[in-house]
């Protein structure tokens, strides 16, 4: 490399430090040098303070020329590039440069970012959201022994002492995305598995998720447990409720336990499915079965109440239930819920 540094120098002034700079940098990763060292051999090859940040820990390095921890507040970059560790993005370099940047910025910042995806991967589990699904289905099936779920938890990056969480995701957006809203602080680690994604975390944190995804949350402790919990969870939600905790469901997750031939044949349940040829009438009454108040769910379908309660008149006679006693509620209730898991 060096000769050929050599050669191209009278050429290509460009040539030639870019070239010199990926040598530096294949010395540094030859060296196995940690993060900090990383930073402070940029920061004096490039002659001002260069930066390191890691999204999921949020941990950040800025180093000066000397060497020293560059002071607080820092200015505004003036060249970024983010660290991608298997098609991921989980962090970012930068330098603070005054005055206009270097021609060689650029190639300083990607042979920079490199090193630290390099390093990130070298020294543990990889630091991506993103994990194998064949370890992930290996933690929460329930077919694995203890010791293959101990390991996989580890290969995962999972402390041994902490209880981790199943949550089971439906979402047209990425699941690394809503991996990190789930848990921001890490370890998270998700996973595609057939109609579902799944995500293991050891906290959970759904309600910083978008609207739009739908999420089924497991108890903590064993993962394979948690995972059937969530699955569980994920069937009970609706647009109404989109993230349901299995811990929240009570003696309502037993509806989960009904054969579906059961359920269908049920007089209430067939009734449900009849009115939901109905979409308006289907959603008078899932808004009355939530707020068990007919002025509140007048509010709720922006109508007067009175429209709301001959809807409800005309829905009572199909159900052949009496709305307007707690017993009927209670069946309507029952019956919304298990029409609902027919459609898994």
């Amino acid at each position: 490399m060096e000769a050929l540094a050599v050669r191209l120098s009278g050429l290509d002034p460009y040539v030639d430090g870019a070239i010199r700079i990926v040598a530096f940098y294949d010395t540094l990763m030859r060296r196995r040098v940690d993060l900090p060292a990383l930073a402070r051999a940029s920061a004096g090859l490039a002659e001002c303070v260069a930066g390191v940040r890691l999204h999921g820990t949020a941990r950040e390095i800025r180093i000066s020329p000397d060497g020293r921890e560059a002071p607080a507040p820092p200015p505004p970059a003036s060249t970024t590039t983010p660290v991608t560790l298997d098609e991921e993005e989980i962090g970012a370099v930068w330098l603070e440069r005054p005055g206009p940047p270097n021609p060689l910025d650029d190639v300083l910042l990607e042979r920079l970012a490199i090193a630290v995806a390099a390093t990130l991967e070298r020294y543990g589990p990889a630091r991506t959201t993103m994990a194998d699904p064949a370890l992930v289905e290996l933690a929460i099936s329930s077919d694995s022994d203890e010791a293959a779920r101990a390991r996989a938890l580890r290969l995962l990056g999972f402390p041994g002492d902490l209880p981790v969480h199943a949550v089971a995701v439906r979402s047209r957006l990425p699941l690394d995305q809503i991996a990190g809203l789930i848990c921001p602080a890490r370890p998270v680690k998700a996973a595609p598995l057939a109609d579902v994604g799944a995500v293991l975390a050891t906290t959970t944190d759904p309600a910083r998720l978008p609207a739009g995804v739908r999420a089924g949350v497991g108890a903590p402790g064993s993962p394979d447990r948690s995972w059937r919990q969530a699955r569980t969870a994920l069937r009970f939600t609706t647009p109404r409720e989109p993230v349901v905790h299995y811990t929240g469901l009570g003696a309502l997750a037993l509806l989960a336990e009904i054969p579906r031939d059961v359920s269908r044949g049920n007089a209430d349940v067939a009734a449900v499915a009849r009115l939901a040829a109905h979409p308006d009438d289907l959603e008078t009454l899932d808004t009355y079965c939530a707020t068990g108040s007919l002025r509140r769910a007048a509010d709720l379908l922006h109508l007067h109440h009175s429209s709301v309660a001959r809807r409800l008149e005309q829905i009572a006679r199909t159900l052949g239930i009496d709305l307007t006693e707690p017993a009927g509620l209670t069946r309507a209730r029952l019956a919304l819920t298990a029409w609902r898991l027919l459609d898994d």
